[in-house]
């Protein structure tokens, strides 16, 4: 009992500095997306890629989250986007106070679309909200077609799941109809974009989404998303 009441008292401090970062996302008119994935799934290539795709027409801006090193937070300056890294060290996810925080050291404003590309990790990262106006899961095809069922959480919470590495599909012996039906046996409103970093193929689709909804918020409609 004492322990389900501490991880109450945290879930929901979270949440209210996490209403305090969406207030502050609005103030300066933000849309922040929430970037998840496990280990190793290309959330950063995904994130470079569509970076290279979007730039010349929107500004853009990333905050990194890792357990160590500024390497993703190089990535994303090389591509001249300002980019600013939170270092977790042993914290298996970003929470809304670690991005608070960085707030206050990263000037957002200005800028049409935030990504907070969120630490490696197939459970913790989508239990945290961080104000964001929309949560999307990077996948690699290679781990199965299983996971969603087996690890349905961010599956569930995310709007958009990009289904990456498609390309490998022939040697890993998995079924992408297979993978979507998993999906959407979690979430049936997902929206599903199966893509690949190597070849390109699918981020034509991804991208004109992304820019239908970005164009959305910028024209004053408004965007659906989960936060």
């Amino acid at each position: 009992m004492h322990q389900v009441t501490i991880e109450t008292g945290i879930m929901e401090a979270n949440d209210h500095l996490a209403g305090h970062n969406r207030e502050l996302y609005d103030e300066y008119g933000v849309y922040v997306i929430n970037l998840m994935s496990a280990p190793g799934a290309g959330k950063t290539s995904v994130l470079e890629q569509t970076i290279t795709r979007i730039k010349d027409d929107y500004k853009l801006g990333v905050i990194e989250g890792d357990l160590m090193t500024t390497m993703d937070a190089d990535r994303m300056s090389a591509l001249g986007i300002p980019a600013y890294q939170i270092t977790t060290g042993t914290v298996c996810h970003l929470d809304a106070r670690m991005v608070h925080n960085a707030l206050h050291n990263f000037d957002i404003k200005g800028l049409d679309l935030l990504f907070i590309e969120n630490v490696g990790n197939l459970v913790c990262p989508a239990e945290f909200n961080l104000g964001e106006h929309l949560k999307v899961m990077v996948y690699s095809v290679v781990e199965g077609a299983e996971k969603p069922k087996k690890y349905p959480v961010m599956f569930h919470e995310a709007s958009v799941v990009l289904l990456n590495k498609i390309d490998l599909i022939p040697y890993a012996g998995v079924s992408l109809e297979e993978l979507r039906r998993n999906v959407y046996s979690v979430n049936p409103e997902a929206m599903i974009f199966p893509l690949s970093c190597r070849t390109g193929e699918g981020f034509d689709a991804w991208i004109d989404w992304l820019r239908t909804h970005l164009n959305a918020k910028i024209a004053g409609k408004g965007l659906v998303g989960k936060s």
